[in-house]
């Protein structure tokens, strides 16, 4: 198992950073990312970007940071007890778009790199990551689109990856307390550690790489789509339950806040504006309901 080369894998979350910020400023074509560089007074540093007010984004924010720490939260430790008394880094960039037309879907995309170590002993690393959707209506070409690409990033790493990582994300991405999935999922991994260094790396250079391809198509496609207060209001609706699987479910949003993150920088993937309505239920037959019937469901899309 080759060495990790930590610089190379920080080059390349930078880069990528860049790109997708420079490819969403261009479709959207009026609003451009503020960018906020913070120092971690235990250890790191970060560049957050957050796109609001735009023609097509909402809210965007694309985030990169690289923490270091001396010992590990406890949510960590519960999930991996081996990285108990080692010093560590976590690095990585993380993304949420909240698009202000309803028939463009949110997205979320993560790719992440962590490594603990002992005076002695072999290091503990592991990338982690991927990309899913989260549409308010749906259209089954661009969930199909979607998941051709994820299957495709996935094919030259093994017949197994693709199967494998979208079960994952359509298992991890589902709110328990409600019963219900997220959204149509995508891809979605962690631990992964083997067979070597240079492989993981690739397949996470892979999935990195290939969100603009899957998302930017689908922005085109929908973001001209006449919309009103009907398609607002569900929008809105549909967004609380992306802020109480971030808040109650989401691992990442938990190892960040206990391990002394930046708090502005972890809650940028909440949107902006949301409500919540008791005892909601779609009217029978409706867009609405199609969405609960024909996409929030676990499926073989390709």
């Amino acid at each position: 198992m080759n060495t990790p080369n930590i610089s190379q894998v920080k080059r390349f979350f930078l880069s990528l950073q860049d790109k997708i910020c420079k490819q969403l400023e261009q479709i959207d074509g009026h609003s451009t990312f503020m960018e906020d560089y913070w120092q971690r007074e235990e250890g790191g540093n970060g560049r957050s970007r957050v796109l609001t007010a735009g023609n097509i984004f909402e809210q965007a924010g694309v985030n990169f940071s690289h923490v270091t720490g001396t010992s590990m939260p406890a949510s960590a430790t519960a999930h991996r007890p081996e990285l108990a008394g080692r010093n560590y880094q976590a690095m990585g960039v993380s993304l949420v778009i909240h698009p202000l037309n309803p028939y463009v879907p949110t997205s979320h995309a993560n790719v992440r790199f962590f490594i603990a170590e002992k005076e002695g002993e072999s290091p503990v690393w592991w990338f982690g990551g991927g990309f899913d959707l989260t549409p308010y209506y749906g259209f089954k070409e661009d969930v199909i689109h979607w998941h051709t690409v994820a299957k495709t990033l996935c094919q030259p790493f093994g017949d197994d990856i693709y199967p494998k990582y979208k079960k994952w994300c359509d298992d991890y991405f589902f709110i328990k307390h409600r019963n219900e999935p997220r959204g149509i999922g995508g891809l979605f991994y962690d631990d992964l550690n083997t067979p070597d260094f240079d492989t993981c790396f690739n397949f996470t250079k892979a999935v990195g790489n290939s969100f603009l391809s899957a998302y930017l198509p689908i922005v085109e496609k929908r973001k001209d789509i006449t919309w009103g207060d009907r398609e607002r209001q569900f929008q809105l609706y549909r967004r609380g339950r992306y802020v109480e699987f971030n808040l109650v479910w989401d691992r990442g949003t938990l190892f960040g806040l206990q391990s002394g993150g930046r708090t502005e920088s972890i809650l940028m993937s909440i949107p902006p504006l949301v409500r919540w309505e008791y005892g909601y239920s779609p009217e029978p037959n409706s867009p609405e309901s199609e969405l609960y019937s024909s996409f929030l469901i676990k499926k073989d899309w390709v």
